[in-house]
C-alpha cells in the first residue's frame, strides 16, 4: 500500500456492523456519513474545508480515542484530528477522531502550570489562569485549540517576551498508531517529546498537554487603526520603530479589509484599514511612552491600546470567534525593507482591487530566538517576520483568492528566507516540499526517523505530512 500524502481514499466505505462494534467500545457517538449528528460531529471553524471523513467518532475519554485509532489500524484508514479545525485538512477517506468533549483544565498555581485536555480552546486557559495571576503563551485568536497550536509551535501575543508555546510545554500524553498510550517528556520518550513539539499531528493524537504559565495578569494592549491611504507611511514607520523595542514589546500590523456590517465600528466598516496590534508585558506608562511615535504616524480612526488585564488578550487581533471559509498562505522574511512595504501595498492596498481580508506582518525576534538547551523541532532561523495572508470566501470565490495569495507571495519572495512557519501551514501546504520547507534539513531528517518509528504505516498523514524514513 502507498503511505504517502496522497493515500487517503476519499471513497472508502466502512459497514454499519463496524462502526456498530466500535460503538459499543466508546462512550462518545460514532456516525458515519448520512447519520443523525454526523454532520455536526464534523462541523469545523475553517467552512472552506469541510470535513467528510469515513466515520466520525466523538471522543469523550482516551480509551475511546484508542479504540477510534486501533479500529483505523483495522480497516488500513488513516487517522485524522479535529478539535476545532482553524488549521484544517481534508479528512476524506479517513477516521475522524473530535476531540472537542474532552475539555478538562487544571491549574496548579504553586508549580505555575497548566494540564488541558485534548479538546481545550484557548480562552478557557486564559481564564482559569487568569484567576490566579497567571498566563498562557495563548494563541491570538480565543477558539483556537491549545494542542493543535502548540504542537506547531505556538507564536503567542506575547511570545517576544516569553518564547514559544513549544518551548514551554512540560508533559505530554499521546495515543500511537499503536493504540497505546504513552507519555512523553524530557526524560521519557524524549526523541518523541522533541519531535512533537513542532511535527504538527504526525506522531498520534494528543489527549493532554502539560505547560508553564506566567505571572503576567495585565497588559498596555489594543490596536490603533489608520486609514488604508496612509498605508506605506505606517507599515514603513512601524518597521523602523520595531527595530530597537525591547522583548517585553510585541506587535503586528495587518491591512485589513473590513465588510459593511454594523459589527465593525463605523470609522472602519466597508473599507481599507491599518491595524497595528500591540501587547507589552509591562507597565501602562511604560507601554505608553514606547508607542507614542506609533500614534504620531497619522491621523488614529481608533485607538484601545490602554491597560487591560490579561484575560482580555483576545481583543487585541479581535479574531472571528464563528466559523467563516479561510484560503489563507504565509510565509517568513528575514528582513523589513521600504521595497518591501512597497510590494505589499502595490499588490493588497486600497489601490490594488485585492479581494483579501487580511494581510499581517508579525514582529518575531527576542525569546523566540532563546530556545531552550534541550531543543524542540521549531527553528525559524533567520527570520524577522512572520507574513500571512487570507481571503475569506466560498467555493466560488477561492480561485481568485489564491491566485491573489500567489501574485503577493511572489512579489515579497526577494525578503523571504524560503522557509515556512509550522503554524501557520495551510490546507493548501500538503506536498512534501511545502512541509519541508517548515524545517532545517537535518531536522526533518530527524522528524523521518522518530516518525518511521512511531507510526512507521503513515496513519497520521491528514495533517502537513512527515514521510516516515
Amino acid at each position: 500500500m502507498d503511505h504517502g500524502q496522497n493515500s487517503s481514499q476519499d471513497s472508502v466505505a466502512i459497514s454499519m456492523d463496524a462502526a456498530l462494534r466500535l460503538a459499543t467500545e466508546t462512550v462518545g457517538p460514532v456516525l458515519l456519513p448520512g447519520e443523525e449528528g454526523y454532520d455536526a460531529e464534523c462541523a469545523s471553524y475553517n467552512l472552506a474545508v469541510p470535513q467528510r471523513p469515513a466515520l466520525v467518532v466523538g471522543a469523550a475519554r482516551v480509551a475511546d480515542v484508542q479504540a477510534a485509532v486501533r479500529f483505523a489500524a483495522e480497516q488500513g484508514l488513516p487517522v485524522a484530528v479535529l478539535a476545532t479545525g482553524h488549521s484544517a485538512h481534508s479528512s476524506a477517506g479517513a477516521v475522524l477522531v473530535n476531540t472537542r468533549r474532552m475539555d478538562a483544565v487544571t491549574i496548579d498555581v504553586e508549580a505555575r502550570t497548566a494540564r488541558v485536555e485534548a479538546g481545550v480552546r484557548w480562552q478557557q486557559v486564559v481564564d482559569a489562569a487568569g484567576k490566579h495571576g497567571l498566563a498562557p503563551l495563548n494563541g491570538a485568536s480565543p477558539t483556537v485549540g491549545v494542542v493543535g497550536y502548540t504542537l506547531g509551535g505556538g507564536l503567542s501575543p506575547i511570545g517576544r517576551t516569553f518564547g514559544f508555546a513549544a518551548d514551554h510545554v512540560r508533559r505530554i500524553e499521546l495515543v500511537t498508531a499503536d493504540g497505546q498510550l504513552r507519555v512523553a517528556t524530557a526524560t521519557e520518550e524524549p526523541e518523541l517529546f522533541w519531535a512533537l513539539r513542532g511535527g504538527k499531528g504526525n506522531f498520534g493524537v494528543v489527549t493532554a498537554l502539560e505547560f508553564n504559565l506566567f505571572p503576567v495578569s495585565h497588559l498596555y494592549g489594543g490596536g490603533l487603526f489608520f486609514a488604508g491611504e496612509r498605508a506605506a507611511e505606517v507599515f514603513n514607520a512601524w518597521g523602523r520603530w520595531s527595530a530597537d523595542v525591547p522583548d517585553e514589546m510585541n506587535s503586528s500590523i495587518a491591512l485589513l479589509q473590513l465588510p459593511p456590517v454594523p459589527e465593525v465600528p463605523e470609522p472602519l466598516r466597508g473599507g481599507m484599514v491599518v491595524h497595528v496590534r500591540i501587547a507589552y508585558v509591562g507597565s501602562a506608562e511604560e507601554g505608553e511612552r514606547l508607542v507614542a511615535p506609533l500614534r504620531a504616524i497619522a491621523p488614529v480612526l481608533i485607538d484601545s491600546v490602554t491597560e487591560m488585564p490579561y484575560t482580555a488578550v483576545a481583543s487585541i487581533h479581535a479574531d472571528p470567534p464563528f466559523p467563516i471559509p479561510i484560503v489563507d498562505r504565509s510565509g517568513l522574511l528575514r528582513e523589513f525593507t521600504s521595497e518591501l512595504v512597497d510590494a505589499i501595498v502595490a499588490q493588497a492596498g486600497p489601490d490594488a482591487g485585492s479581494p483579501l481580508a487580511i494581510v499581517e506582518l508579525r514582529h518575531l525576534g527576542g525569546a523566540l530566538n532563546r530556545r531552550p538547551p534541550s531543543g524542540n523541532a521549531m527553528d525559524l532561523q533567520g527570520a524577522t517576520f512572520t507574513c500571512y495572508a487570507v481571503g475569506i470566501g466560498g467555493p466560488d470565490q477561492a480561485e481568485a483568492i489564491q491566485a491573489h495569495l500567489t501574485r503577493v507571495f511572489e512579489a515579497i519572495q526577494p525578503w523571504s528566507t524560503g522557509r515556512r512557519f509550522v503554524n501557520f501551514l495551510t490546507a493548501g501546504d500538503v506536498t512534501a516540499e511545502a512541509v519541508a520547507e517548515a524545517y532545517l534539513p537535518e531536522t526533518y531528517r530527524r522528524l523521518a526517523a522518530i516518525k518511521g518509528s512511531y507510526d512507521p504505516t503513515n496513519m497520521f498523514r491528514t495533517t502537513h505530512n512527515i514521510i516516515p524514513a
